[in-house]
């Protein structure tokens, strides 16, 4: 379901979540947190989904923070908001299958999370991106201190948000920011593209993939040798790693279909 502020469209077994506030270059507001999070949840949910892509409409991928709908406030209430934000998160990292952002324009604060939290971004190559949460105040949220050193390092995470210098799409992919680069206006077709592609594969894998990278900073070794055993096992009985058998004895592409549990 569509709302004003968040846009829901299916392509086939992909499901584009588009936030639409380009008047305010697609700001998050309280609103738009709650909706973004039940897109992306029910997109989760819905065995159909293979795959989701969440980009911006008009000139932006998002601006951060509707910094308009900020002010002061006691630590009790600030929790309630920002949890509201860490649920959009949450609901990226769970959804059990590749979630791809499609970047056009600037992404700034919340909008580097964003897209950050991302199984894959895909960028035009005059896009921009700054960790601007300093700038009033703030340190960062919606997964910005997992996301980002993830993505780029320790270090560079820390210059980036100490220090929220615009970086442009060329230096984002060398640091491992975006994945991918495209002409501008594109970002959105070559994002489906991927979308599709990933769409067309076995999507419990995907999921065990997105849940093992996510563990393995909080395991040891050895108990994610555990952990992946006992993924990889329950993927054996799967109808994904049967199709895929079968394709391989017959020389032919597998015709991947099973939703994750």
């Amino acid at each position: 379901m569509s709302s004003d502020s968040v846009l829901v469209e299916n392509r086939g077994a992909v499901r584009i979540v588009t936030l639409n506030r380009p008047d305010k270059r697609n700001a998050i507001d309280i609103a738009v947190r709650l909706e973004l999070a039940s897109a992306i949840e029910n997109a989760g949910q819905d065995a159909s989904v293979r795959a989701i892509v969440l980009t911006g409409a008009g000139s932006a991928f998002c601006s951060g923070g509707d910094i308009t709908s900020m002010e002061r406030m006691s630590p009790e209430r600030a929790m309630e908001r920002t949890q509201l934000a860490q649920r959009v998160i949450r609901a990226i990292w769970n959804a059990g299958k590749p979630v791809v952002a499609a970047v056009e324009g600037s992404a700034f604060g919340a909008g580097v999370a964003l897209a950050a939290a991302c199984d894959r971004v895909v960028a035009a190559s005059d896009a921009r991106f700054a960790t601007t949460f300093t700038n009033v105040g703030l340190a960062g949220d919606m997964g910005t201190f997992a996301s980002l050193p993830s993505r780029v390092g320790a270090a560079r995470a820390r210059q980036m948000l100490m220090l929220p210098t615009p970086i442009d799409a060329p230096t984002a992919l060398d640091m491992g920011l975006v994945d991918a680069l495209v002409e501008p206006g594109t970002a959105l077709t070559a994002a489906l593209a991927d979308a599709e592609r990933l769409a067309a594969g076995p999507t419990r894998a995907y999921g065990v993939i997105k849940s093992m990278l996510a563990a393995g900073s909080a395991l040891s070794p050895f108990e994610l040798l555990d952990l992946e055993a006992e993924h990889q096992s329950q993927l054996f009985d799967s109808d994904d790693f049967a199709e895929g058998i079968a394709a391989f004895r017959e020389k032919r592409r597998p015709q991947f279909g099973s939703a994750p549990p």
